[in-house]
């Protein structure tokens, strides 16, 4: 894996770091290549409970590396990309829905345990996609958030569309992405943007991770797996799938450990789910 990201595995908590800090944790390929690979690690790991995305140094994402940009735009017009090379990070590859761009952020949405995004400085255009990619923003209250690619005359592409639709109004979502306007983590929970705001966000991320992993983590998988689907099934299926899901977790070891710990009130001892 790139060593723009680095991951620390504590009590089923995988903490994971943008590691690019005297660039503001800026996505370059090296970057985008680390996310996506580090997402794709995480989801094979059957101990995993919980995942925290945060960035080293000042800021939590700077969004695409506009100094690499620049520089392929200087280059002189015989050696610069051409527009099939460009379309390589929107080519999709695989099963999936989501091309390569799109799975630096989709892939926090895809894994199997929750994301908590811990957002601190600023997260603009590709950073905020990031962001949204989580389950959950825990967002200090002078961060800076933005979808800044109206800026550069382009639209959000790492899956943002789809995921700051459900979780803010229709018109919100049009301001936010015509006018690129900057929003402070304050404004970003009156928004409903940010689950939490909160001085210290990975702290506060931690603190929830660890309550996470204390859970069923057969349970937790099946609530994200749930949740994931519910936007995109009719009521009907919606309810079926709920009903299956609770077929299996019932009489299940973890779900049998879970109610013996409680009644005996004492700490349960979940195993990796299969």
């Amino acid at each position: 894996m790139s060593d723009r990201v680095s991951i620390d595995f504590h009590a089923g908590v995988a903490d994971v770091r943008l590691n690019r800090p005297d660039k503001l944790n800026a996505l370059d390929q090296a970057m985008m290549k680390g996310l996506v690979e580090a997402g794709q690690q995480l989801a094979a790991e059957p101990g995993v409970r919980v995942a925290i995305l945060s960035g080293e140094g000042r800021g939590f994402c700077a969004g695409l590396d506009m100094g690499s940009m620049a520089k392929l735009a200087a280059r002189p017009k015989e050696t610069q990309p051409t527009e099939k090379q460009a379309q390589g990070l929107l080519a999709r590859s695989g099963d999936g829905p989501a091309n390569f761009a799109q799975q630096v952020a989709w892939v926090w949405r895809d894994l199997p345990v929750p994301v908590i995004a811990a957002v601190h400085g600023v997260a603009f255009g590709g950073g905020f996609q990031l962001a949204l990619g989580a389950d959950m923003r825990y967002v200090a209250p002078d961060a800076r958030m933005s979808v800044m690619e109206i800026k550069w005359g382009l639209i959000p592409d790492m899956s943002g569309t789809q995921t700051l639709r459900h979780l803010v109004r229709d018109d919100v979502a049009r301001d936010l992405t015509f006018t690129g306007r900057v929003i402070s983590g304050e404004e970003a929970g009156e928004l409903g943007l940010a689950t939490r705001v909160c001085d210290d966000p990975r702290a506060a991320a931690l603190e929830t991770a660890q309550e996470i992993a204390s859970k069923s983590p057969n349970a937790i998988r099946a609530g994200k797996r749930l949740l994931n689907q519910s936007p995109m099934v009719s009521l009907e299926e919606g309810l079926r799938l709920e009903a299956e899901f609770q077929t299996q977790l019932i009489g299940g070891p973890n779900q049998i450990e879970a109610v013996v710990s409680n009644m005996e009130k004492r700490l349960p001892k979940f195993s990796d789910p299969e």
